[in-house]
């Protein structure tokens, strides 16, 4: 992001031949995407305003060479609230100190960009006598914090100029243009969020009226609670908090998570909850589909439009006109289709395959997904234009390892299900129920529905015991998804089962050939859950703890710990940044 002087510049072309302009281009892309990358990964981080604010203007500081950077958000008033820059961050009366206050008005007044040559010249610096510039040649540029049509503040760099060189700030202006748009929409959220948040703490009663009608009893506290989501645990709680305050506004939310985590439930509470719950809510699963035939779905054609085409047919998006559209496995839709539907994300308008009219839609969009969509961009997979389009308001929900204590609720309230539909009075034992507690369930509550339902099929009696668990009769084919089975014979895993060489879940596991280490399984069986080699271990932990437990008992060694886990070497190291995990070295 540097801008060179010409003397440099010609000194450097003396020796060395200058790049072609298509790689310039391209580095210059790399370079850009790169640094909106990493102040996305800042904005997404659980963190105050002023703190968030704070990272945002260092990210810059390394990005762009530059004296200062500083972003300055405004009050209800119009006065600055809180001045973040790479140095520090100042709030309430001393925000305005950092950039001049007739800078400030101007940016917000116009709501475009400004930008400043010569500070030391200019009449908005020399009207202010706090300014820091003096008599230095500075060069400013300071962009608006803009979203929903609403000004929150502004966004400005600055950077001591050459005396023989123009300030090129083309590229900048687009660089510092994106952040602004991503930090006012982060501020647009966290004001949301603390509005939302002041009403129920407002709506809570008060101590002294917080007692039962006999005044003996406290009244419990109370949380959101949503039909066909089930659980107690922090984790989800959380989840539902987000959800109650998101889904009053249209903003595109993302649901990411792992398969099975109900990522559907949740798309049909938002839409419940919102002002479009009387419109309809529509799905479509983007992966089951063809190119295409998903632009078909989604878009609808005309008559005549391809071979089969015999009626008129209105299109997914057309069908959630004023309501709820989810599109599941958004990250597996090609690059092609990406710029297809971009543009009605962007414009709210679309064209039926075959069709010349232009039709508006009114649609509040749901994207899930269970893939890592920022490795994508970085591979160039997923456009980035488009990532930022959908990735608003991004909710990850917690896989079921992460919430042990609602297994027992789900698996009451998934038997009761299986009980109505087929005219059954099944019931699980309390041993039962803190048997499933233990499991595993990589394949999250889609696993355990499963497990449910196949354990309730071939009960023998009213009473569902551990006895009746597969995993207690060497028959559970999950646990193959913890350490393969079979892979030294070369046949197929659930042959084992004909041979009898798979062992229930909780037996021992067998002795170790020599040479072999103590935390690693023998690769022809499946793991004991409560040994440290197998990824079932210590259910009750965080992915956090067990990242940590496993990185200790292999000496910090990643590849270690990843056959530990039953991971690869990559996930691991990605796990490890994505917790913020440093490595030790010894």
């Amino acid at each position: 992001m540097a801008h060179m002087p010409p003397d440099q510049v010609g000194e450097i072309g003396s020796r060395h031949t200058p790049p072609e302009p298509a790689v310039e281009a391209v580095r210059g892309a790399d370079s850009l995407l790169g640094g909106i990358y990493e102040i996305s990964k800042v904005l997404t981080a659980p963190a105050r305003l002023e703190i968030t604010l704070t990272n945002v203007a260092n990210v810059l500081s390394s990005f762009m060479h530059i004296r200062h950077g500083a972003i300055v958000v405004l009050g209800a008033e119009g006065q600055p609230q809180i001045s973040a820059t790479s140095g520090g961050t100042v709030t309430q009366s001393g925000a305005g100190s950092v950039v001049p206050q007739a800078v400030i008005d101007k940016i917000v007044a116009t709501g475009v960009p400004i930008v400043i040559q010569d500070t030391s010249t200019s009449e908005l610096f020399q009207a202010d006598p706090q300014s820091s510039s003096g008599t230095i040649a500075t060069a400013f540029i300071g962009v608006p914090l803009k979203a929903a049509e609403r000004i929150f503040g502004t966004l400005s760099i600055d950077r001591v100029k050459n005396d023989t060189t123009m300030f090129g700030c083309e590229e900048d202006l687009r660089f510092l243009a994106m952040v602004a748009n991503l930090v006012a929409r982060t501020i647009r959220l966290h004001r949301t969020l603390s509005t939302a948040r002041q009403s129920l703490i407002e709506k809570q009663p008060r101590p002294e009226q917080s007692l039962d009608e006999d005044g003996t009893h406290p009244a419990r506290h109370r949380h959101v609670k949503i039909d066909g989501i089930i659980g107690e645990s922090p984790a989800l709680k959380q989840v539902l908090e987000i959800v109650s305050v998101v889904a009053r506004t249209n903003s595109t939310v993302l649901l990411r998570g792992e398969s099975g985590t109900g990522k559907e439930f949740f798309a049909q509470a938002i839409h419940k909850l919102s002002h479009r719950r009387e419109k309809s809510f529509v799905k479509l699963n983007c992966a089951a589909l063809p190119e295409s035939v998903l632009e078909s779905e989604l878009f609808g054609h005309e008559k005549g439009a391809f071979t089969g085409a015999i009626l008129q047919r209105a299109g997914r998006f057309e069908l959630a006109n004023g309501g709820t559209l989810l599109l599941d496995e958004i990250g597996e839709i090609s690059p092609a289709f990406q710029a297809k539907l971009l543009r009605v994300l962007q414009e709210g308008e679309l064209e039926r395959v075959g069709g010349t009219r232009t039709l508006k839609v009114d649609v509040r969009l749901i994207c899930a997904t269970n893939k890592d969509l920022e490795t994508a961009v970085r591979n160039g997979e997923f456009r980035a234009d488009l990532y930022y389009r959908i990735n608003v308001v991004p909710i990850v929900l917690p896989p079921l390892r992460e919430r042990p204590g609602d297994i027992p609720r789900l698996a009451k309230s998934l038997l009761d299900r299986f009980n109505k539909e087929n005219h059954r009075d099944l019931a699980f034992t309390p041993s039962a129920l803190d048997l499933i507690s233990q499991c595993y369930f990589p394949g999250n509550v889609r696993e355990l529905e499963n497990c449910v339902r196949r354990t309730a099929t071939l009960a023998r009696s009213k009473t569902i015991s551990p006895a009746d668990f597969a995993c207690q009769n060497s028959q559970c084919l999950s646990s193959l998804l913890w350490k393969g089975v079979g892979g030294s014979q070369g046949g197929y895993a659930v042959d084992e089962f004909a041979r009898g060489n798979m062992m229930p879940v909780g037996s021992p596991l067998p002795a170790m050939r020599g040479g072999a280490s103590h935390n690693e399984a023998s690769p022809g069986k499946t793991c004991d859950p409560n040994h440290p080699a197998c990824p079932a271990m210590n259910p009750r932990l965080t992915e956090r703890d067990r990242l940590i437990e496993a990185m200790e008992k292999a000496g910090w060694v990643q590849a270690k710990a990843a056959r530990f886990l039953g991971l690869t070497p990559r996930q691991v190291g990605y796990a490890l940044r994505r917790h913020r995990i440093g490595v030790k070295k010894f």
